[in-house]
């Protein structure tokens, strides 16, 4: 690590709060990510879910964004979240932000009791593909030609284990 980065403040984690913000949301996910949204998409994502939207910080810079949401399930009664976007600077990876990112996230949703989460990546994408696999989460589909660049994605899902043990406990 050089020394820069040694004397430079730790990393922050931050929900959304204010549209000054969206600005960095789109700048991150426009970089990294490979399919174009528009800023309603944005504007959908992180004015209805502004606890799903986690911002990392170094200092001034934003620096990690995960946007997610949550939805009821055809199941009456379970809800689902869905990580939507995940990105992370290339200049601040091997850092475990995506990683703290997508923790932070899963907490947020286990607070608000999701059932499941799920998410698509390009199948290509080994970095995420090794995130998602060590935090449980499986591979569920494989979905052909599903992004605009014809790449295939893979649908992953983790099952929160949550309202099961929750459930037996009250019996």
């Amino acid at each position: 690590m050089n020394e820069t980065m040694q004397n430079s403040p730790e990393i922050s984690y931050t929900v959304f709060n204010n549209e000054a913000q969206l600005k960095a949301v789109q700048s991150l996910i426009e970089k990294e990510l490979s399919e174009p949204y528009s800023i309603y998409t944005y504007r959908y994502f992180v004015y209805n879910w502004p606890q799903l939207c986690i911002l990392a910080r170094h200092g001034e810079r934003y620096v990690g964004v995960i946007v997610c949401k949550m939805d009821n399930m055809d199941c009456p009664g379970m809800l689902q979240g869905y990580i939507a976007m995940l990105a992370v600077d290339p200049d601040y990876r091997l850092r475990r932000i995506g990683t703290t990112l997508v923790e932070k996230a899963i907490d947020m949703m286990i607070a608000e009791q999701a059932d499941e989460i799920v998410l698509e990546t390009e199948q290509s994408n080994k970095a995420a593909l090794r995130l998602y696999d060590s935090l449980g989460f499986i591979r569920e589909q494989r979905l052909l030609r599903y992004y605009m660049n014809g790449v295939d994605a893979l649908r992953l899902k983790l099952i929160l284990p949550w309202r099961s043990s929750n459930e037996s406990s009250l019996t």
